[in-house]
């Protein structure tokens, strides 16, 4: 970064410190992954330059020719995909995917059927803070407290009960597989519409090795980072004309400007990844490496949350161990390993200190790690957890992530 590095010293240290960060490290974030080099370098273009409001075909700007070709692009490759009719790519974020859906849909005040944060549902489904919990009036369904996975029945009763407008199947640290199916019989039974988030498993429906939404749910929204391994944004799926063009107007000139043309390119070289058949063998690994990190810490103790893990990542309960999610993903972190402290269902303990650790393993997939690597983890981890107030032991395990992570160069190869 030899300009960066003369107009703005400062920054480019700081950059040059997370490279460091990101190169030594092993990052079992379930929400993060890491792009291509070719992703990056279209995010980085010289495309940031441009404004181009508007779509395909109808800009408010001129020069916009090759932009339109970049955005068609997009959108082609991601029906592709999935097998959708309709797409929108220019969404920042999968929270303002979420946002123009429910903003297209409802009136202030309408009734949203979704998963409890405190059970694994995320921020734009209702948390009372967000924009959700402001505007609409959030019903929370949970899972079972006795298996700790979605009971379709119980949704269908409350369902019944409350009426929606609109039914969220969805989720941010949920891992058993989502039968859209059920979401779906449901949401016809009470008259709802019904939105699939799939922004934690879109990569795993991409890959068909979860059951896709398509054609089930009214929309469906994504983030493009996570299991997909894009950039970081969002994109919104559906298969009606009628829906595709109000998500359209919501989306511009609703709640944004400009799209960002440089992440729209990069998503559409990630979608081309997607399309390559080695993908598909990613995911598949994606899927065996939670099962051996998560298979290697219940040996050791731990108890997993619903007892397992269909997808990408699991749960954590560190209460067994004597231990709250705060000070241990603190005590992880310090020794390179970085996880996110999680509530765990019918949690006792409050969000900024809960019960949980998230783990996920797409990042640590993409480097080419497999199952020995996996086991070889869960042991560092549960080394920096039996000693968690041992700085001696906390610096030995940071030698042996950063000797494992050099073993598995993430852009240097």
């Amino acid at each position: 970064m030899s300009y960066l590095s003369s107009i703005d010293p400062e920054m480019a240290s700081l950059i040059d410190q997370e490279a460091i960060r990101q190169e030594e490290g092993l990052e079992l974030i379930a929400s993060e992954n890491y792009t291509s080099k070719a992703v990056m370098e279209a995010n980085g273009s010289v495309l940031t330059n441009k404004y181009a409001e508007g779509y395909p075909g109808r800009r408010y700007y001129e020069g916009c020719g090759l932009y339109d070709t970049m955005e068609d692009m997009a959108r082609n490759r991601l029906k592709e995909i999935f097998g959708a009719k309709f797409v929108n790519v220019q969404p920042h974020s999968g929270a303002q995917a979420n946002m123009a859906v429910e903003m297209a849909f409802l009136n202030a005040g309408d009734t949203i059927l979704s998963l409890d944060l405190d059970h694994g549902g995320h921020l734009s489904h209702g948390h009372k803070l967000n924009y959700s919990g402001r505007n609409f009036n959030i019903v929370g369904y949970k899972v079972n407290p006795d298996t700790e996975q979605l009971d379709y029945d119980a949704i269908a009763q409350l369902a019944r009960e409350c009426k929606p407008q609109l039914i969220i199947a969805g989720a941010s640290a949920y891992p058993r597989t989502i039968d859209f199916e059920k979401f779906g019989n449901i949401a016809k039974e009470v008259g709802a519409l019904l939105m699939a988030d799939i922004a934690h498993i879109a990569g795993l429906v991409a890959a068909g090795l979860h059951n896709s939404p398509i054609g089930i749910a009214d929309f469906v929204t994504s983030t493009t980072h996570k299991t997909l391994r894009g950039p970081r944004g969002g994109v919104i799926m559906c298969n009606t004309l009628e829906h595709h063009k109000k998500i359209n107007s919501l989306v511009f000139p609703g709640i944004q400007g400009g799209p960002l043309m440089h992440t729209i390119a990069a998503k559409a070289v990630a979608f081309k990844e997607v399309l390559d058949p080695s993908y598909k063998q990613y995911q598949k690994q994606v899927l065996l490496n939670c099962q051996a990190l998560l298979g290697a810490l219940k040996d050791k103790g731990y108890r997993i949350v619903s007892g397992g893990s269909d997808n990408h990542l699991f749960l954590l309960d560190l209460a067994s161990k004597g231990l709250q999610g705060k000070e241990a993903s603190h005590a992880l972190e310090e020794a390179g390993i970085t996880t996110n402290m999680n509530l765990i269902p019918y949690d006792k303990n409050p969000a900024m200190n809960p019960s949980g650790l998230r783990m996920g393993t797409p990042a640590l997939t993409t480097r080419g790690m497999k199952e020995p690597q996996m086991v070889k983890t869960a042991e560092l981890i549960d080394k920096v957890l039996n000693n968690i107030d041992n700085e001696d032991i906390i610096k030995e395990v940071k030698t042996e992530v950063i000797k494992l992570a050099k073993e598995f160069p993430l852009y240097n190869k």
